[in-house]
Order: C-alpha cells, then structure tokens, then sequence
C-alpha cells in the first residue's frame, strides 16, 4: 500500500530474491521511462523501495504519481 509521507508516495516491495526484485525494477524502468516519469528507489537484496514526487512541480505528489503508482502496481500483482 502507498504511503504519502514528506510530499512523496511511498510502498516497499519485496520479493523472493534479488533477481525477483531487479526484474521488477527493469519492468518498472521501462514503464517509467515511457511515460518519462522517474522514481526515487532503493534495492537492498530483495526489497524495492519505491518514492513518486513530480519534481517539475516542485516535488509534489500529482496524478502522474498516481497513474505510475497504479501502474507498478498492476505490474506487482501480474
């Protein structure tokens, strides 16, 4: 579940593995590159965090954060 916390949307994921967890990235890289709308994330083994802000409106959260967070989300639970 997505958290707003300091002007971000924020959700751990976690996987079986590393190799689980850096195939999500890859699909989420491309999702993201797309739609030309890059996260803040962090990988430590097989844990992806992920932070939405849209930083050309001043780092807030706005509906293209919503639409990625939908989108990883379906990608998530594929």
């Amino acid at each position: 579940m997505w958290i707003e916390e300091n002007n971000e949307l924020k959700r751990k994921f976690e996987f079986k593995n590393f190799i689980e967890a850096f195939a999500f990235m890859t699909k989420v890289a491309l999702i993201s590159e797309k739609r030309n709308h890059h996260p803040n994330w962090t990988n430590v083994y097989n844990v992806v965090t992920i932070c939405l802000n849209t930083h050309d409106a001043g780092n807030i959260i706005t509906e293209k954060d919503r639409k990625l967070a939908l989108e990883i989300d379906q990608l998530f639970n594929s």
